[in-house]
């Protein structure tokens, strides 16, 4: 290669546009993965939230396809043996939820970033499913403090928290399947971290393809 050409390879370079990419943020109950998820949502608003599919029933306001995708259970259920949700769990209530792999698909083949917030057990489905996304592991910066965060929630009773804690433990040895750990001891500093792996990640040649 002459001088005269890096220039041309440069701009070849250029031109190819950018994949969207997978990013999927989980880490125990109470750890503020949720706090982490909304100012990082406030501070990158080009980042696309995935959108769940559910069986429960629509509540007054929500529009399929915007809020959730309303499915009922046989249709569900239909999805599932065809391969089409990225993750699936079925809740106290009955009800099931789920991340349908088309909308993912879809919107990373226009280039945008899909941003999904979701429990650890979520999360191992989705790599199995999508090994080339970008998963962060939330952690808290210690037991102790974990529960001092579920105790001043005041929603469960002591037991309920000890069971959080008893998951939270269990879902520690899940840390090596993730590429990065956020530790959550300062959220403005938590938020900074994440925000600064997504742009990092963005930047990976990998990541260009040609138009």
């Amino acid at each position: 290669m002459t001088q005269t050409d890096a220039p041309d390879v440069a701009a070849q370079h250029a031109r190819k546009r950018r994949q969207g990419m997978l990013v999927v943020i989980s880490g125990p109950s109470g750890v503020g993965k949720g706090t982490v998820v909304k100012q990082l949502a406030e501070r990158m608003p080009e980042l696309q939230f995935s959108i769940s599919v559910t069986t429960r029933a629509p509540r007054p306001g929500e529009q399929d396809g915007v809020h959730y995708f309303f499915r009922n259970e046989e249709q569900f259920q239909q999805m599932v043996a065809q391969g089409d949700l990225l993750e699936y769990a079925q809740f106290v209530n009955g009800l099931f939820y789920g991340t349908p792999r088309a909308y993912v698909e879809e919107r990373i083949a226009a280039g945008q970033d899909v941003l999904l917030e979701i429990d650890v057990k979520g999360a191992i489905q989705v790599k199995e499913r999508w090994p080339h996304g970008v998963y962060v592991f939330v952690l808290p910066p210690s037991m102790e403090e974990l529960e001092a965060r579920l105790t001043k929630r005041q929603t469960e009773a002591a037991e309920a928290i000890r069971q959080r804690l008893s998951v939270a433990v269990d879902e520690l040895n899940f840390l090596p399947l993730y590429d990065y750990q956020v530790v959550n001891d300062d959220l403005t500093k938590a938020v900074n971290k994440v925000q600064s792996i997504i742009v990092a990640e963005r930047c990976r040649i990998s990541r260009r393809l040609p138009h």
